[in-house]
């Protein structure tokens, strides 16, 4: 996308991550707890200290990390998503834990194209979100902007077969007349972004077709 211009927010999320989705997402955080890449992203933001801290989530979904994390000890949680269709499950979730007065969920932020709507936190969250939209750098670079201490994305790689299951998908999307594309960028130029805003990756783990890389301040 031109730097030049300003960034258009994706179509297609309302169609693509609905109310039957978050329905789905919900009743397995209740069964099995966080997903083997979440946890990795919960583990890293642990490593750096969570007690006492503040968490941005962007593109959050239900906020189980959230919700993770505040039990950890983590003083607040921001969650800024484009779906609607995630809040109904995701007041439920935080009731259900007695967290509601420590969370709080902004609908219809895009933050790439408004990072002042919202303001910093210690620790900055992109779980299975940068692969949904189409200007990492951007999206990245407002993340860093927010970030005081860390930041924490998880990507699918961009593997061979990785970009070749993409095209596939957007192909699929297009003869549905689904708007919503997936994107497989470039796993190095997504750090780089963090590292020219001041972080160093310090942590990269994975699970199945999920990357986690984790970035501290220096």
């Amino acid at each position: 996308m031109d730097e030049c211009c300003p960034p258009r927010t994706p179509d297609g999320y309302e169609r693509e991550f609905d109310d039957r989705f978050a329905r789905r997402l919900a009743k397995e955080y209740r069964r099995d707890g966080l997903t083997p890449s979440a946890q990795l992203v919960l583990d890293f933001a642990d490593s750096i200290g969570l007690a006492g801290a503040t968490m941005l989530e962007i593109g959050g979904g239900i906020g189980d990390i959230q919700i993770e994390a505040l039990k950890r000890g983590a003083a607040h949680a921001t969650n800024v998503e484009l779906s609607s269709a995630y809040e109904p499950e995701a007041v439920r979730l935080l009731d259900e834990a007695g967290l509601r007065e420590r969370a709080t969920r902004m609908l219809g932020v895009d933050l790439a194209a408004t990072p002042e709507a919202v303001g910093p936190a210690d620790v900055v969250v992109l779980h299975r979100v940068v692969c949904c939209y189409p200007d990492y750098r951007r999206l990245l670079g407002a993340a860093a902007g927010r970030g005081r201490r860390a930041v924490v994305f998880s990507h699918p790689g961009n593997a061979l077969w990785t970009r070749i299951a993409s095209r596939a998908i957007n192909a699929l999307y297009t003869l549905t007349g689904n708007p919503y594309r997936s994107f497989a960028h470039d796993a190095r130029a997504m750090e780089d972004v963090l590292v020219q805003h001041g972080f160093t990756p310090r942590y990269r783990e994975r699970s199945g077709p999920w990357h986690v890389v984790g970035a501290v301040r220096t």
